[in-house]
């Protein structure tokens, strides 16, 4: 289903300002995430992972599958591998605990500090910047800013990702920057750079053998 650059931006306005103040739950959910791993310096990373799941959960059964769904049927597709994600991050994270964080600001923390930064504050100045004001932009807890938000959280691990953890992340970075070509969203050309980039620090960073002993919550 093709669908207007303005049916994009009014389903933005539909889905903030039916849902407020719901937003601001997942933005501190968000917040929470990235003060844990600071707090802790170094964690299995329980909560951040149910946080990160949360997140996927609300971005593929709120936005996807009860608003986009509404101008965009492959909406439903992309629900479910966002279901799919949050899946992942409850199997392989809270389950199987192998998503460990580490507070650490080499290149890598820096970089990821930076993509929860932008993802908070710099996306949405930018969307008000190229005319996207609110309640017709991307909030945090929908799936471009989160997207950036996911690599930045990622990029705190101690120890290796496995890919499959991070592929769809990717593959959204993708998705979403052909639409933003599409429709004149500019501030979602960031959404590329942060998967490219996000992606090839996980798969090349280096990591110590040992981690020593984590932190469970």
């Amino acid at each position: 289903m093709r669908f207007t650059s303005d049916e994009f931006l009014n389903l933005f306005e539909e889905y903030n300002l039916s849902l407020w103040p719901l937003q601001m739950l997942l933005y501190l959910l968000g917040i929470f995430a990235i003060t844990f791993i600071m707090i802790r310096k170094r964690t299995e990373g329980v909560a951040v992972n149910v946080a990160l799941a949360i997140l996927w959960f609300w971005m593929g059964a709120v936005y996807h599958l009860l608003y986009f769904s509404t101008i965009n049927s492959l909406a439903f597709l992309f629900g479910i591998f966002f279901i799919i994600q949050s899946a992942i991050f409850i199997w392989s994270g809270v389950l199987g605990k192998q998503l460990v964080y580490r507070w650490k600001l080499d290149i890598k923390g820096i970089v990821g500090f930076l993509f929860v930064i932008f993802s908070f504050l710099v996306y949405p100045f930018l969307s008000a910047f190229f005319g996207h004001s609110y309640p017709q932009t991307p909030t945090f807890g929908l799936p471009c800013p989160t997207t950036i938000f996911t690599f930045g959280i990622l990029l705190f691990s101690a120890k290796k990702i496995p890919w499959y953890v991070f592929i769809i992340p990717l593959l959204w970075s993708f998705i979403g920057f052909s639409a933003a070509l599409n429709l004149d969203m500019k501030e979602d050309y960031s959404l590329l750079v942060a998967g490219i980039t996000g992606a090839l620090f996980l798969i090349f960073s280096s990591y110590p053998k040992n981690n020593g002993r984590e932190v469970s919550l």
